[in-house]
């Protein structure tokens, strides 16, 4: 069945452990942690204290890491430490360094993800197939919460769902930007596995329906 990861990103700050409590308890699976350091992206979110709190506060839920960063290698240790389940970099951090930055992940024990944004051809992640756990495709300009679902996502999905199963790998596909009733079964009929939902969650009058309809159980 497909994941959803709640993120974080559109809760209310000030009530943080309550709302991914309440996300949680109306079906969410897991909890996206979305990093933005001002340099990779023109946006500065929150750090690894944040997550450790509220991993204190909910030690039983599964934190699903994205560093949108310039040099993820140096701040993996520091939230594998705070609670990640899975650390997820972007391929166009570190071009020339992917597998240096792959192995500091995997050295404190998280699971590991890559991220590609919208400009950046699908074909790139494709080598990753089979040695990460999981291809986060954008499918909006990562940096700001809210943004509108760009409609090539669902091809960049299949192209990959596509070669994932030539090569016969399990590697995980997530999707993340713009995800709502609308969009996010587009995302699962093409091969996503996760989807991320933000604003469509945490703003809705009743998160329980969007997140079954999410399931593919509406």
């Amino acid at each position: 069945m497909t994941k959803i990861a709640a993120s974080i990103l559109s809760a209310d700050f000030a009530n943080l452990q309550h709302d991914c409590t309440r996300l949680l308890q109306e079906g969410a699976d897991l909890l996206h942690i979305d990093v933005m350091d001002g340099h990779f992206v023109p946006n500065i979110s929150y750090g690894a204290p944040v997550l450790q709190c509220l991993h204190k506060a909910l030690p039983d839920a599964y934190y699903d890491v994205h560093l949108m960063i310039s040099d993820p290698a140096r701040y993996a240790a520091d939230f594998a430490k705070a609670g990640a389940g899975l650390i997820t970099f972007h391929l166009e951090a570190v071009p020339d360094t992917a597998e240096e930055v792959i192995a500091a992940i995997r050295a404190t024990g998280c699971q590991v993800g890559i991220s590609i944004r919208p400009g950046t051809p699908v074909e790139a992640a494709f080598p990753y197939l089979g040695v990460v756990d999981l291809i986060l495709v954008m499918s909006v300009e990562p940096g700001f919460g809210g943004q509108k679902f760009l409609p090539g996502t669902p091809q960049r999905l299949a192209a990959l769902d596509a070669e994932r199963k030539r090569r016969g790998c399990a590697t995980i596909l997530e999707v993340d930007g713009g995800i709502n009733a609308e969009t996010g079964p587009l995302c699962v009929q093409a091969g996503a596995d996760w989807l991320v939902a933000g604003s469509s969650l945490f703003h809705a009058a009743d998160p329980a329906a969007v997140v079954r309809l999410l399931h593919g159980q509406a």
